[in-house]
């Protein structure tokens, strides 16, 4: 395992790889095609952008840590798992990116072992650069960022998301509706990565969401946990990252909001 010192590196080695990244995807708003859009799912669309600046970050790595794996959203390098794996989403947010709504990410994280160790997320617009390392402390822009103090989900606001597509919204519907009467308020912005990051740095008391994937979180998840706060998957486990569910929070007001989400789901805790 490397250590703190040499992550601290690792990360401060990456971040003008990933900044590179934010300022060509910055320089692209406004500019994309309809005829360079494509859709890989219902209301899920990739653009050459995602790709391009994915293939930048793959490179800049590369160079960092020759050893490392990759997982990336848009493939544009062979996916392989390995003992040290570089896990990206080049633009987290790409309908907001196209539909000139001005809130999306870069995101990288580092694993190692099956750990995540390292996360970067970059909001693109602001230029926030949002990072941790193990044992190190969360930041945004050189400063400490943490979590929030709220004790009570009745005086939190959350931020969510909805999936692209499931089957049974009924869950995330009862859930909602609870919080709808619960909470100070609710937040749907449109790119998981910084909704973490925006819990890690007290905006947001806590954040949940399904049907996810690994690149979604991987970076915030880490930087939540090293600014103070808590993340599970709904079942109270460390598998979100397989699982494509997550919840993020203060720590503070993490048992009561899975208490929530279970009950809402019931016995029937099985991935949707």
């Amino acid at each position: 395992m490397l250590s703190e010192k040499d992550l601290q590196a690792l990360c401060l080695s990456a971040m003008p790889t990933v900044r590179k990244a934010s300022h060509f995807i910055f320089k692209q708003i406004g500019k994309v095609s309809d005829d360079a859009i494509e859709a890989k799912e219902k209301n899920s669309l990739v653009s050459f952008v995602d790709k391009t600046a994915e293939e930048m970050i793959v490179e800049g790595l590369q160079k960092i840590l020759p050893e490392a794996k990759f997982l990336t959203e848009e493939g544009t390098v062979e996916q392989n798992e390995g003992d040290v794996r570089w896990i990206i989403d080049p633009l987290d947010g790409t309908t907001n990116f196209l539909h000139n709504v001005p809130h999306f990410s870069v995101s990288v994280a580092l694993e190692i072992n099956g750990e995540l160790v390292m996360g970067i997320v970059e909001e693109v617009n602001r230029k926030e650069t949002h990072y941790a390392w193990k044992n190190g402390g969360a930041f945004m822009n050189g400063r400490p960022i943490q979590v929030t103090k709220t004790e009570k989900t009745e005086d939190a606001v959350l931020v969510t998301g909805f999936p692209y597509s499931i089957e049974d919204t009924g869950p995330i519907l009862t859930i909602l509706d609870h919080w709808i009467k619960n909470s100070r308020g609710i937040r749907r912005l449109g790119s998981a990565a910084l909704d973490l990051a925006y819990v890690a740095k007290g905006i947001f008391d806590f954040y949940y969401e399904t049907t996810l994937n690994a690149w979604d979180v991987a970076a915030g998840a880490i930087i939540v946990k090293e600014a103070g706060g808590m993340v599970s998957e709904y079942d109270g486990n460390d598998t979100f990252l397989d699982s494509g569910r997550i919840l993020a929070t203060n720590g503070r007001l993490h048992q009561q909001v899975l208490d929530v989400i279970q009950r809402a789901y019931g016995d029937n805790m099985i991935i949707v």
